[in-house]
């Protein structure tokens, strides 16, 4: 990282941003052609669980290429200044890479289901086996991750 005065590197840091985050977003890559959309999502343990249509362009590139960058960001406050060039931004935010697989069974994405929902609701919930068998659930096993502020 350039600015090693903006790094975090205390992973428990680096989880409570990605913990506070309510928005992931996924990068992939379709023939040196990078493309990102913005997800809900689960963490624990150093997996990201994601979960979609079991049809599209997103799911189509996947296939192709499981390599992926994540994004998350907390705490975002413009900065205004007189002079343009003085503008800045306030934030924590964690990039991860690592590399995405697609669960099939029944249990494992009532798992992830779970997990997901731990993210945004202290409430429990069920799945009926229907709709878990026509959804996408995903887990991306983070590789690498880092995180960054700047302005605290």
């Amino acid at each position: 990282m350039r600015r090693k005065d903006r790094e975090i590197i205390d992973k428990s840091q680096i989880e409570d941003i990605i913990k506070q985050s309510q928005v992931c977003r996924l990068g992939m890559s379709d023939n040196n052609i990078p493309y990102i959309v913005p997800m809900c999502f689960g963490y624990e343990n150093d997996v990201v669980y994601l979960h979609g249509a079991t049809e599209g362009m997103k799911i189509d590139i996947l296939k192709k290429n499981p390599k992926v960058c994540l994004e998350f960001e907390i705490d975002t406050e413009l900065i205004k200044s007189d002079q343009a060039c003085n503008w800045d931004m306030k934030y924590k935010s964690v990039i991860a890479m690592g590399k995405l697989s697609f669960l099939e069974t029944i249990e494992e994405k009532r798992k992830a289901f779970n997990i997901i929902m731990k993210q945004y609701s202290k409430d429990t919930f069920s799945f009926p086996d229907q709709a878990l068998n026509k959804t996408a659930v995903m887990k991306v096993k983070i590789s690498r991750m880092t995180g960054k502020k700047s302005g605290y």
